[in-house]
């Protein structure tokens, strides 16, 4: 099973049971159990200048991912700015608000489990009485140690070149180290932002970028996927059947779905990628190619002639 559409600011709006709880706020929800999936809900959200959420509590997890603009997010004693490429992870039945300045803030929110659809009988959303005491914002300081949530994509970290050296001690916004490596082959780069480094529990995040001639050949997880296309153009086949995939466009594969990705262009092509539950630490991958290679050698001297029916020569 798998979804294919498209991020459309026009089809976004105030969901029912934040009506009287925010201002300004709106959310296209283009994942999710309406669409199939049994363990995320992805949404492209939105706050107006000077909007605001109420102090909400959830029963599942969500990170946030920064599009553009400022979201001031308040949680756990902390008042943080977060700005383009900031994550953010909101634990499960954590209290947080939302607010945002005069530049508005747009984001995308990955929620694990499924969201419930808003019904008479079960809730996800609770809103507290009374807003939480925000303090002075401050910007993500990676470096902290007590910083326990979030994260920054650097754009350069993508780059090997770059990796391949090594770096003065003062000079990094985070201290490497293996957290905070990218994993590349065939190709293809991978960042990771939400996991259980930065208290992800139920789903992971993550940035994926293609060189060109890179390609993930036919596979499938024991988990849903979901990917959001931010650059570049992809090529997607998906259960047999190809897409093309460019900025703004969003693919949704079930568990057992068969996908394969190619970058057939000159440039690089890079989206953003989640995942829930989180990989097994063993079988997250099952490539159709390696199966077919072991069916094809148990299947060598052991031919089945078709059976006779009753009355050939």
């Amino acid at each position: 099973m798998y979804h294919v559409t498209r991020i459309d600011d026009a089809l976004a709006a105030t969901p029912d049971d934040y009506r009287g709880h925010s201002t300004g706020f709106r959310r296209q929800d283009f994942i999710g159990r309406q669409f199939g999936s049994h363990h995320m809900t992805m949404s492209a959200a939105a706050l107006d200048a000077g909007g605001r959420v109420g102090a909400t509590v959830h029963s599942y997890e969500k990170s946030l991912w920064i599009l553009g603009g400022e979201l001031i997010l308040t949680m756990l004693g902390q008042t943080l700015t977060l700005r383009r490429n900031d994550c953010a992870v909101v634990p499960v039945a954590v209290a947080h608000q939302l607010t945002t300045g005069g530049a508005g803030a747009r984001w995308l929110e990955m929620s694990a489990p499924v969201r419930l659809l808003l019904d008479n009988r079960r809730r996800d959303t609770f809103f507290l009485p009374d807003d939480l005491v925000a303090g002075q914002a401050q910007p993500v300081d990676l470096r902290d140690p007590r910083n326990r949530h979030f994260f920054r994509f650097d754009e350069n970290s993508m780059d090997l070149r770059r990796l391949a050296h090594g770096s003065d001690p003062a000079a990094p916004e985070v201290s490497a180290s293996m957290a905070t490596a990218m994993l590349a082959y065939s190709g293809i780069g991978i960042r990771m932002l939400a996991d259980q480094r930065v208290s992800a529990q139920l789903h992971t995040m993550f940035m994926v970028e293609y060189q060109p001639t890179a390609a993930a050949h036919p596979h499938d997880h024991p988990f849903e996927e979901a990917y959001v296309f931010t650059e570049g153009e992809t090529e997607a086949v998906v259960e047999g059947r190809q897409f093309v995939m460019r900025p703004g466009d969003v693919l949704w594969t079930g568990s057992g779905c068969e996908h394969a990705f190619y970058n057939r262009t000159e440039g690089k092509t890079q989206w953003i990628e989640t995942q829930a539950p989180q990989p097994p630490a063993q079988h997250s991958y099952r490539f159709s190619r390696d199966w077919e290679y072991l069916g094809d050698r148990l299947c060598v001297g052991t031919r089945v002639e078709p059976a006779k029916v009753a009355g050939d020569a």
